[in-house]
């Protein structure tokens, strides 16, 4: 999808709690998902899906799924730029050493941690349980024994939160490699170093996973950080394993619950050793260890 052009915004009823199940069909079935939280605590998705859009898809997509689809509308966007201008705006998000914060904030938060300024066009995940999860293993991470300078891949970087703490908490002591197969993700990360003041720690490029002559070109890495999906985990599992130094670690997110053993074990049976689980309401992270 060219995320550039027109497109189709769906958005649906606000839920006291949105399924796990229907939460994994959007990520899946739309180009890009957004959650907003309203007033009152509940929780409205926000699908975006190009120009070909066909809603009674949707709904065959939905009963194959077999979920229900909370009410919604459609709405079509003509738009040089329409992932630009539907900015999600969340409060300050504080976890372990960091605190990210919207560009729409006035007043710049100054409580002692690390501050991330993100750009969060369709949210990419700012306040998701996963992306939480993922800071807190950066910071456990760091406080392991690991390399004095630290090369790092972000695979599925969004809007390279993760990229931007690693290069925050490391600065002159890292190298960060941060890919997404999506073209706007890649141009919001990059545009997120340059409001960070730390894009000359960070290079920033599109891939399919690991098959981009970048990835390729600084591998292997210290820390793989992958906050994608479970399938995706799992598909390209060889390829972490093979691109993961001897006494390396992954950080994986994306997976919830029920997906957790399928995760791991696909991960464990390769020769990577599980440090810690992460869990946060029915989303699971986990730390691994490329044992030497």
């Amino acid at each position: 999808m060219t995320q550039s052009g027109s497109c189709w915004l769906i958005k649906f009823k606000p839920q006291e709690n949105i399924n796990n199940i229907t939460s994994e069909f959007f990520d899946e079935y739309f180009d890009v998902v957004a959650v907003n939280y309203t007033d009152d605590g509940l929780e409205e998705y926000v699908g975006y899906k190009d120009s070909h859009f066909d809603k009674n898809d949707l709904e065959q997509a939905a009963k194959q799924f077999n979920i229900t689809l909370p009410p919604h509308t459609t709405e079509f966007l003509e738009s040089r730029n329409w992932l630009k201008e539907n900015i999600i705006k969340f409060a300050p998000v504080n976890v372990a050493e960091f605190t990210i914060y919207g560009i729409h904030e006035k007043n710049i938060p100054d409580d002692g941690r690390l501050n991330l300024r993100i750009y969060a066009a369709t949210a990419f995940g700012s306040e998701h349980q996963t992306t939480k999860s993922c800071l807190q293993a950066i910071s456990d991470y760091n406080k392991l024994p690991h390399p004095q300078k630290i090369n790092i891949l972000d695979v599925g970087t969004g809007s390279g939160i993760l990229s931007l703490a690693a290069a925050k908490l490391w600065q002159n002591n890292c190298q960060i490699t941060a890919v997404d197969i999506d073209e706007e993700a890649v141009s919001v990360t990059r545009q997120n170093t340059i409001d960070n003041h730390l894009q000359q720690y960070i290079s920033v490029a599109v891939s399919d996973g690991y098959q981009s002559d970048l990835v390729k070109s600084n591998t292997p890495y210290d820390l793989i950080l992958a906050n994608i999906l479970a399938r995706p985990l799992i598909s390209m599992a060889p390829d972490l394993y093979q691109n993961l130094k001897q006494g390396g670690y992954c950080i994986l997110s994306g997976f919830v619950e029920d997906q957790e053993e399928w995760v791991i074990s696909e991960h464990t049976k390769l020769g990577l050793k599980l440090k810690q689980i992460y869990k946060l309401d029915n989303w699971r992270a986990a730390l691994l260890e490329k044992a030497e």
